[in-house]
């Protein structure tokens, strides 16, 4: 089993804005001059996509074998949809939610209207005001099976690192939160939760209205698999909710498998099995190119250790941390995990002290992997207490949580998170951009463009 062969991928949702901070539906243009401009480069176009809503696009990467290559690739594609749209007076948003309300104008395909009539319009629009990245780390070739979940043909060893890495992805979910908040307005308010948690994901438990809040089989967290069979009947368990949810709102079963439906494709879960041989997470906010690279190297070497040191990912009701206690990686249990701590990880974040502890814990067992990006997050490690989100960090520069934010505002934090985001690209695109990374845990270059 050849652990290092394993891949890393990533998709990154954007809003598409012009000059002065506004939305744009100007998204099906933006993409035809990004492919010409891909083909001109010799960029497969593939990686420029549209998505439900029409002022917002999708920035891929081909999968890569390590965070460097992979920070590479993504910083070359963003670069060159940066430079496509300041081209047409455009520009691109990297923050999770538009500040201002907005109405996103759906696009007219089956799949979108199934999803939208199933769970509710209304609801539905909340996914056109929020933007996340989704990380994808590669199994075993073939141990995913799209029909039967997990191929009957693989080996109990693919199993097993298909399951450890499932539970690593699931364990990581509130510390994902935490680190990658990027915006904290939403439709002009702050309210001091996690935007795009709350509102893509939702929670009855929590009374937070999003998208999947009567649908968490659907949208939220699932538990861990204590085994491969549990893993296989969660996967059916929420594909029959799924069409359940469908019949209930009088959409007819047929019309998912006429849009491309499937039983991996009824999953809008933070953590889900991918039919590309991938766990995919899903949890990220869209940020700002300094968090998602660190984020890459953050799964990148907590992954990669998992596989070398063939660890087993367990959960433990004794345990409110990352725990290593010889071959198995003791993490919080789920009700812990998917309760307390995301409550406090979405509302609190890294001030609350359990919540602390825990995002300390996943960078210590990451940091001990080493090499590059390390730097930056021992950087993270050691200031916790004072550790910001980007999201607080706009905050303590705008109105205060109870006030409305003002168009002028809300316009003015677009403009300027934009120019963050071309100074990072700017800054970061190189041959060694985890290096870049690095020194800036060691410079005072951060301000620049920070």
């Amino acid at each position: 089993m050849d652990v290092l062969k394993r891949r890393i991928g990533l998709e990154q949702e954007f809003f598409l804005v012009n000059e002065t901070g506004e939305i744009s539906n100007r998204a099906d243009e933006f993409l035809q001059a990004c492919h010409l401009a891909a083909q001109a480069q010799g960029v497969n176009p593939q990686y420029f996509v549209p998505e439900f809503v029409k002022n917002m696009v999708e920035i891929n990467t081909a999968p890569a074998y390590s965070a460097t290559d992979l920070a590479k690739e993504y910083l070359r594609n963003l670069k060159l949809a940066i430079a496509v749209a300041r081209q047409m007076d455009l520009r691109l948003y990297a923050q999770s939610s538009y500040p201002l309300h907005i109405m996103p104008v759906m696009r007219d395909q089956l799949n979108y209207h199934i999803q939208a009539r199933t769970v509710g319009y209304d609801k539905f629009l909340h996914a056109g005001k929020c933007t996340g990245t989704h990380i994808h780390l590669e199994v075993p070739a073939g141990v995913i099976d799209s029909r039967v979940v997990v191929s009957y043909n693989s080996n109990a060893a693919e199993r097993e690192e298909l399951l450890n890495i499932y539970n690593l992805a699931t364990a990581f979910d509130s510390a994902l939160i935490c680190l990658t908040r990027s915006c904290p307005f939403y439709e002009g308010r702050a309210i001091g939760l996690a935007m795009h948690t709350i509102r893509y994901r939702g929670s009855e438990t929590f009374d937070w209205e999003g998208v999947y809040t009567h649908l968490q089989p659907v949208g939220g967290l699932m538990p861990y698999a204590d085994s491969i069979e549990s893993l296989v009947e969660q996967q059916f368990a929420r594909y029959y909710a799924w069409l359940q949810a469908m019949d209930k709102a009088g959409v007819e079963r047929h019309l998912f498998k006429k849009a491309g439906g499937s039983l991996l494709k009824s999953a809008w879960n933070p953590i889900r099995l991918n039919k590309l041989g991938t766990v995919e997470i899903r949890c990220i906010d869209s940020n700002f190119p300094s968090v998602i690279i660190s984020v890459i190297a953050l799964l990148e070497k907590a992954a990669r250790r998992v596989r070398t040191e063939q660890l087993k990912v367990m959960p433990n009701k004794e345990v409110d941390t990352f725990h290593l206690s010889g071959n198995h990686l003791w993490v919080p249990d789920f009700e812990y995990l998917n309760g307390q701590l995301l409550y406090a990880a979405a509302t609190e974040g890294v001030k609350h002290p359990k919540v602390k502890a825990y995002v300390d814990s996943v960078l210590d067992f990451a940091i001990t992997e080493g090499g590059e990006g390390a730097k930056y997050l021992t950087k993270l490690r050691a200031e916790l207490e004072q550790y910001q989100s980007i999201e607080a960090k706009i905050l303590e520069e705008f109105t205060p949580a109870t006030a409305e934010l003002s168009r002028d505002q809300g316009l003015r934090l677009v403009r300027e998170c934009c120019d963050k985001l071309e100074a990072q690209v700017s800054y970061l695109d190189g041959e060694h951009p985890l290096i870049a990374l690095d020194e800036l845990a060691v410079t005072s270059n951060e301000s620049a463009c920070f």
